[in-house]
């Protein structure tokens, strides 16, 4: 199956991603997002992303505290009103959907009632305007599960699969059995694995697909399995790539997925 290949805009380290989206149209990318969500910045990107005939997918809401959505008080209107204003500057540049995390960290809040009032209005705040909220994998397993169930019949409602997440915190855990055909994004990179010396480190690398140890030749039969017609979207950054110059990591990081995608 032929998917689209993309990459992250902020991809390269201390460049403006407008003068980055020009090095990913010319290595041949054909999608992108961005973890930007202002609007002045969103709409210049979604605009260049156009010119080039990049197709802007997606906004990666903000993510810092996400733990205090799940928290008694006001600290979490910060970050909620971050993933409001990402839904307000996908809806006004025509960007379809917005990508969130649930929680973070090894040892976060329990679910509980006042934490799922607030993510369902978040998702109704985004059905109202035309947008996708897609859910993203990270640690927690029974997190994200429980939005499956939780949100099964919002059609609005998607999730994003994110195989190195899925390799370094849940390496048992098969993501897309449990998503299924309500995977919509996949954000790509590689990892270790968990470190076994160190197993409650931070071991989510984000390098380039064959620089650590995730199958993906395992990754894109269950992608085929559910037949996944999304894109086969980098996550990647050029910090630790600090010999390579920003068109020769963007290059590559094409050659890369344009293997995975030839599985």
């Amino acid at each position: 199956m032929k998917r689209k290949l993309g990459i992250i805009a902020e991809a390269i380290k201390n460049e403006d991603s407008l003068e980055t989206l020009d090095r990913i149209a010319n290595a041949g990318f054909e999608s992108t997002f961005t973890g930007r969500y202002d609007l002045p910045s969103v709409e210049k990107l979604a605009e260049k992303s156009k010119k080039l005939g990049l197709d802007m997918e997606f906004i990666h809401a903000p993510f810092n505290n996400i733990n205090s959505m799940w928290l008694p008080g006001d600290k979490y209107k910060t970050i909620y009103d971050g993933m409001i204003q990402s839904i307000d500057s996908a809806a006004a540049t025509g960007i379809k959907a917005v990508v969130t995390h649930v929680s973070s960290g090894w040892y976060p809040p329990e679910i509980c009632d006042e934490g799922l009032k607030r993510y369902d209005d978040l998702v109704g705040y985004a059905a109202n305007k035309n947008v996708t909220l897609a859910f993203e994998n990270l640690r927690k397993v029974g997190n994200i599960a429980y939005f499956v169930d939780r949100y099964e019949k919002n059609d609005n409602v998607k999730f994003c699969y994110d195989c190195g997440h899925e390799h370094c915190y849940t390496e048992t855990v098969c993501f897309p059995d449990i998503f299924r055909d309500r995977m919509i994004f996949t954000h790509i990179h590689d990892n270790m694995g968990r470190d076994k010396n160190n197993p409650m480190g931070d071991p989510d690398m984000h390098v380039l697909p064959f620089d650590g140890n995730i199958d993906y030749e395992k990754m894109m039969r269950k992608l085929d399995e559910y037949d996944y017609k999304g894109s086969l979207m980098l996550e990647v950054f050029s910090g630790p790539y600090p010999n390579l110059s920003p068109d020769e990591f963007i290059k590559t990081a094409f050659e890369r997925i344009k293997k995975i995608s030839l599985m």
